[in-house]
């Protein structure tokens, strides 16, 4: 079972600002933002597929919907949990 991106998001416009760090995000990857300081990480999308990322989507999807003003996903944890978390993914 995958994960799919809604159709807003895919079809989501941005800013002038937004799209040059879009343009520095390799095909395969995707910009997140965590942490109160909104640090920016660029990830694999393959993490889409670990259900402990597809939790970090759905507690995204309740705080903040679909609307992400920063361009890329915002995940509403610390920068320590998001690390914790995805460093095991590498270990795959």
């Amino acid at each position: 079972m995958g994960f799919r991106l809604p159709a807003a998001i895919r079809r989501a416009s941005f800013s002038s600002q937004t799209a040059s760090k879009v343009l520095n995000v390799p095909k395969g990857y995707l910009a997140v933002y965590v942490g109160e300081e909104m640090k920016r990480f660029v990830i694999p999308t393959s993490y889409l597929n670990q259900p402990s990322f597809q939790n970090l989507l759905s507690q995204a999807e309740e705080e903040f919907g679909y609307d992400h003003s920063m361009g890329g996903l915002t995940i509403p944890c610390t920068e320590e949990i998001f690390l914790h978390i995805t460093s095991g993914f590498n270990r795959l």
